[in-house]
């Protein structure tokens, strides 16, 4: 029977008791470790957490917990090697795609390590400067920032078991508050050795963080008014979420990261040969295969004007042929796995409801995978859908096949006096009803300008390319820890990462009241941030 893995809690390892469930190699069928959180103490984790993680986090200031960050960044980075691996088995992905995850949340850590050494040697921020409540200026009030005194819950999606544990963590442990992680089972692997490396290394106070693998059955009930929990999954488990007892009755803060009909749509001014066409084309393929399609913010609705529909789905369709698919342990192959066989029958039953209004351009079930049986790997080929008019469509704005699928989609460019020739594409980019991110490419930096400002009130991200930036843009899916990410309605309405904003979400804001040097002697100069 495959080992069974510790989780980590008030500060001690405690296995889990009965069979747990098996994680295996998404590929081989293999059984490789197991998991259980069957009889955990969770009242005694939280209340661990709680009153001496959290507790000796706030006896830190910000520059000694931001070091500290920058300690668990150089241990992560020691390691590496075995995180790959345990992608490699656990997760199916190639080098590339595990280094976006893994690398991913290295950066994410060393970036808060940076940010947080500006902050000082304080234990609360300023927020704005003091303001005047009376004539003579004796009295004032002054908006200050003080960590959360309760825990940070995070449930996580299966797809960045590091990335989406550290991008989190990060400005949770910067603020002063311990963090439990709830990984999904399927990939839990990564973070349990990630979390595991950090405890048995000492680097945080005993509590700080705490990793529970298995069912998340219960961790709410544990919630209490300053505790914070953060989701990322799907819509129909988030509104469950938001009706449970902890955030209804108890007030406690919730940030959801859901499904998200990402888009990118390519402007009326990059006709087929221009730079800003090749761009989308390299784009739209590469948030198809980069870890399968299996990113939160993938392309999903590829929109382009009528005219230049043919030329899109030849171009299109001749890069993902050239795309080999299978066992990411022959080097050959440049796209691997989706994490499970049930991620793979999700997929399949996607493509399947896609196929209902939009026809086949590219039918990666024809492709023959590489060192992998059909019948046990759960690998999907790219699937490429054309809808000549996308205005008439209801499934692509509405179902979010999680894999290399897009759906490539035909607008009708607006007349020469209308503000903006991409009002069409626009409208069907906002029928996602609120999604991560959305990209836009076009050889015109002005129109890029106009276009990103229609779409910033249905997105949490978007993405302008032009050829200036041809070589330094960062990647429509790519997300970075100085940009937001998050997004409004359909997408969770939740925010994380932006910078400092990140803190935000584990912060109380109170406002002071009191004598001028009362006030002046509330934290350092250093201390003061906008968030």
């Amino acid at each position: 029977m495959a080992e069974l893995l510790n989780n980590y809690i008030a500060g001690e390892r405690v296995a889990g008791r009965g069979d747990g469930t098996t994680l295996t190699d998404p590929v081989t069928g293999e059984a490789l470790v197991r998991v259980s959180s069957e009889g955990v103490d969770l009242h005694a984790a939280f209340d661990y957490a709680r009153t001496h993680g959290g507790a000796a986090l706030r006896a830190l200031t910000y520059a000694a917990r931001a070091a500290q960050l920058s300690e668990i960044a150089k241990l992560l980075q020691a390691h590496r090697d075995d995180y790959y691996a345990i992608s490699l088995a656990n997760s199916g992905t190639t080098k590339n795609d595990s280094a976006v995850d893994i690398d991913g949340g290295i950066f994410t850590l060393s970036y808060y390590a940076k940010l947080g050494a500006t902050l000082g040697d304080v234990h609360a921020l300023r927020d704005g400067s003091a303001v005047s409540l009376s004539k003579d200026q004796t009295f004032k009030s002054q908006h200050v920032l003080t960590p959360k005194r309760g825990v940070a819950l995070f449930i996580n999606a299966f797809n960045f078991p590091s990335w989406g544990l550290w991008e989190k963590a990060a400005p949770a442990l910067l603020s002063g508050v311990p963090v439990i992680v709830k990984p999904a089972t399927s990939t839990a692997w990564l973070t349990q050795r990630m979390v595991a490396d950090v405890v048995d290394a000492g680097i945080l106070p005993a509590g700080a963080i705490s990793v529970i693998c298995g069912s998340s059955a219960g961790l709410l009930d544990q919630i209490d008014a300053y505790d914070v929990v953060s989701f990322t999954g799907s819509a129909e488990t988030a509104a469950k979420l938001r009706a449970h007892r902890a955030f209804v009755t108890r007030g406690a803060r919730l940030n959801v990261e859901a499904d998200s009909l990402n888009s990118a749509i390519l402007a009326a001014d990059a006709a087929p040969g221009t730079a800003a066409f090749d761009l989308f084309i390299k784009e739209v393929v590469g948030e198809m295969t980069v870890k399968s399609g299996q990113k939160c913010t993938a392309i999903r609705r590829a929109f382009v004007p009528k005219e230049y529909l043919g030329a899109a789905a030849d171009a299109l369709v001749a890069k993902l042929s050239a795309v080999t698919v299978g066992n990411p342990r022959n080097e050959s192959v440049r796209m691997g796995s989706l994490v499970s066989r049930e991620q793979y029958d999700a997929v399949r039953a996607g493509i399947a409801s896609l196929r209902e209004e939009a026809r086949l351009a590219f039918d990666g079930s024809q492709v023959q995978l590489v060192d992998a049986d059909p019948a046990i790997a759960a690998c999907v080929a790219p699937h490429l859908f054309v809808i000549d008019d996308a205005s008439s469509a209801v499934r692509v704005h509405e179902v979010e096949v999680f894999g290399p699928v897009a759906t490539l989609c035909g607008y009708k460019v607006a007349t020469a006096d209308s503000r903006l020739e991409e009002s069409q594409a626009v409208e069907l980019a906002r029928r996602g009803q609120g999604s991560l991110v959305a990209s836009v490419y076009s050889n015109d930096d002005v129109r890029l300008a106009r276009i990103a400002l229609e779409l910033a009130d249905t997105h949490g991200r978007v993405h302008a390319i032009s050829p200036s930036v041809a070589q330094s843009q960062t990647g429509h899916g790519n997300v970075m820890p100085m940009s937001l990410h998050g997004g409004p309605g359909r997408a969770g309405g939740g925010e994380e990462l932006g910078g400092l904003r990140a803190l935000n979400f584990y912060h109380r804001r109170a406002a002071v009241q009191g004598p001028a040097a009362s006030i002046d002697a509330l934290t350092e100069p250093t201390g003061k941030v906008e968030i």
